[in-house]
């Protein structure tokens, strides 16, 4: 029979192993960041804002939507604009986001401090 502290181990792991499910790879957590602290932005705004390229910004955004955390709005305009905003269940990602812009900071100065 397993333990507690086995079993909480397992659900922590396994917890972890599901938000990096969701967030994992190079740019959703770039892309959050800008939606969460920046505000709604268009395709083309992301694009620059990110540096990513738009083939794999709409594949990155896609499965953002996919997990609720960006909600996408087709503008009525001529040509045709759509807009990309963080979700309100997106934003309960805003304090782990920050504290990362924070650790990332902190890490950088102490390696060029060296």
């Amino acid at each position: 029979m397993a333990h507690q502290s086995e079993v909480d181990c397992t659900t922590v792991h396994s917890a972890i192993q599901d938000t990096l499910y969701v967030v994992n790879g190079k740019w959703k957590l770039l892309l959050l960041s800008i939606l969460i602290n920046e505000g709604t932005k268009r395709f083309g705004e992301l694009v620059r804002a990110s540096g990513i390229s738009p083939r794999i910004l709409s594949k990155e955004l896609h499965e953002l939507e996919l997990n609720q955390l960006v909600s996408r709005q087709v503008c009525p305009t001529k040509p045709v604009t759509v807009e990309y905003s963080a979700t309100d269940y997106a934003q309960t990602l805003k304090e782990v986001i920050d504290a990362m812009i924070r650790w990332g900071q902190n890490h950088k100065r102490k390696l060029v401090s060296r």
